[in-house]
């Protein structure tokens, strides 16, 4: 899968246009938020955010902007999990999530040394996630970090419907249409 599948699946999950009660982003179209759209430039009424503006704020906000490419060019399949949890949660929740299994995952320090878990997805990161891989199989490594990262999801859906019962309007959807299984 390529990371334009991946934008259209999500479009395609998020649906056309929204504005659930329960939902504190508000009005929303292609799993947008206005707010994101304003942050962008878009101006104009939720309800005609053009498909194409979508797709091109989720690749500058949600794929660019946070080094998700850079994963792409050596997993796709993380990059493409990374990128829907972060149009979903932020992409700082991601990317952070990444940093820290990739320094559980280095042995303490023995595989490649820990990294910065600033959500930054740099040089530093891209290096060791290249160890991580070389050190347990592209394949293997790739299963262990999707299932490690939907752990992670799968906890901040249970916290996030806990702490705000309004979430829970949302939370089954979110683990059935948005937790994979590796």
């Amino acid at each position: 899968m390529s990371i334009d599948s991946t934008i259209d699946g999500t479009i395609g999950k998020e649906g056309a246009y929204s504005n659930h009660p329960s939902d504190r982003g508000g009005p929303t179209k292609w799993g947008i938020t206005e707010r994101v759209a304003r942050k962008h430039g878009y101006t104009g009424d939720m309800r005609d955010l053009p498909r194409a503006e979508a797709v091109r704020i989720y690749r500058a906000a949600y794929v660019i902007a946070p080094g998700f490419d850079k994963v792409a060019e050596i997993s796709p399949a993380v990059a493409e999990e990374l990128f829907d949890t972060g149009v979903n949660m932020g992409p700082d929740v991601p990317a952070r999530w990444f940093q820290k299994w990739l320094n559980v995952f280095n042995q303490r320090g023995r595989d490649y040394a820990d990294i910065n878990e600033d959500a930054d997805i740099g040089p530093g990161t891209l290096k060791a996630f290249r160890a991580f891989r070389a050190k347990r199989g592209p394949a293997e490594a790739d299963r262990i970090m999707l299932l490690a990262l939907n752990s992670d999801q799968g906890a901040r859906y249970k916290q996030l419907a806990r702490s705000r019962p309004a979430n829970e309007d949302f939370v089954y959807g979110w683990m059935a249409n948005r937790v994979g299984l590796a």
